[in-house]
């Protein structure tokens, strides 16, 4: 058992920080009150005069689909002879020996949402995972999150010889896949168990029934406006929970956007360099815009586009920018857990969640803040 004392505790549930002790047990938080007794044997951490925030979470990662310090042997982000693979599962090109997962958590980033790429129209399952651990099967928080699914430039570019030159091809081919798992849903409910009457069994199917039962959302990834719509049009016609990736072009269409109530975004990344001409747009002012307009939002690094430990940083150029700072650290924090679907384990301080915790002397949007501890599951991060 751990016992932090003295520690100011911002909740992110409650609009103010508390002076509040936390004691944790079995990797999970058990008591939250403004005086706990330490009792003989458990270990105290004397948080006084720091800051403890649940540990920050990133909706939006390829963190260990793509390793450092390394090309095509370590690359395994996207499966580039088939636009068409929702049978791929992130969790199965996820290398965590990768020298990232101990940057990012060191840095106060415990829990991401990882996967497959934006090449393919359909590119596989995303899973949730700690950033902390050897065996990626006993990282996971939630194995399956999210169907990534691509509009836009991404599938045009790389398929633009195989038979995907345009954007209305990228729509009909998900259209078609959708309306098959429809099909093959239906007659796997006709046959009721009799095996004669069953559908020949598909793969490429079986693993979009999820999203067509809607277990599981679409994860859109979209930064034009007209590429938006479509994926929300697609997601309406077909009665499927979708979320939007990036939505680079969010701030020019707040109004519509706020009509989804029902689309979680995540927004980002912004720092960095407008690569193509779907992200002319791209700067800080569309998860300020999208904020203002009261619209909940994750900040994600699309890491290794920006390395996953500055997802605090982004927050904070938000702030900078003119976004609300409680707000900010919504945007890694609750907001991305309820994003990832994942809000009942991590996200907040509350009894009964994980003990992903940061101790921090500062404001963790500030760079010259130094991290003093971080704790996964209860157990602090080493260097």
């Amino acid at each position: 058992m751990k016992l932090i004392k003295n520690g100011v505790v911002y909740t992110v549930i409650k609009d103010e920080p508390e002076r509040l002790d936390i004691l944790i047990d079995q990797g999970k938080i058990v008591r939250l009150e403004k005086e706990i007794q330490p009792e003989e044997g458990i270990e105290v951490i004397d948080a006084a005069g720091m800051r403890v925030y649940p540990g920050f979470i990133d909706a939006h990662s390829h963190l260990g689909m793509q390793e450092s310090a390394i090309g095509f042997e370590g690359n395994d982000t996207n499966e580039m002879t088939d636009i068409l693979s929702p049978q791929l599962r992130g969790i199965d090109g996820i290398n965590p020996q990768d020298i990232t997962f101990k940057e990012a958590a060191l840095a106060g980033v415990t829990c991401v949402g990882t996967g497959p790429g934006s090449a393919n129209v359909l590119g596989g399952t995303f899973c949730a995972i700690k950033t902390a651990g050897h065996r990626v099967d006993e990282m996971l928080v939630k194995e399956t999150v999210a169907m990534k699914c691509a509009f836009g430039e991404n599938p045009k570019r790389c398929y633009k010889d195989k038979n995907n030159y345009s954007r209305m091809s990228t729509a009909a081919k998900l259209r078609e896949m959708l309306f098959k798992a429809k099909e093959y849903d239906e007659k796997k409910q006709q046959a009721a168990g009799d095996i004669t009457k069953m559908p020949a069994w598909d793969m490429k199917l079986e693993a979009l029934l999820p999203v067509i039962h809607k277990e599981i959302p679409l994860k859109a990834h979209a930064h034009q406006a007209n590429d938006i719509f479509t994926a929300i049009r697609i997601a309406r016609e077909f009665d499927v929970r979708m979320t939007l990736e990036h939505v680079t072009d969010g701030a020019l269409i707040v109004d519509e956007l706020k009509k989804e109530s029902d689309i979680l975004l995540a927004v980002g990344p912004s720092l960095h360099g407008r690569s193509k001409f779907e992200c002319k747009n791209l700067s800080f002012e569309c998860p300020v815009a999208l904020s203002k307009a009261g619209i909940p939002i994750s900040i994600i690094t699309d890491a290794p586009v920006i390395p996953q430990q500055y997802l605090p940083m982004c927050a904070g150029i938000a702030v900078q920018n003119g976004m609300d700072e409680k707000e900010a650290l919504k945007a890694i924090t609750i907001n991305p857990a309820r994003h990832l679907g994942i809000a009942d384990r991590v996200g907040s301080i509350e009894v009964g969640k994980d003990a992903d915790l940061v101790i921090i002397d500062g404001d963790p949007f500030d760079i010259l803040n130094a991290v003093s501890m971080v704790l996964i599951n209860g157990e602090r991060i080493e260097e």
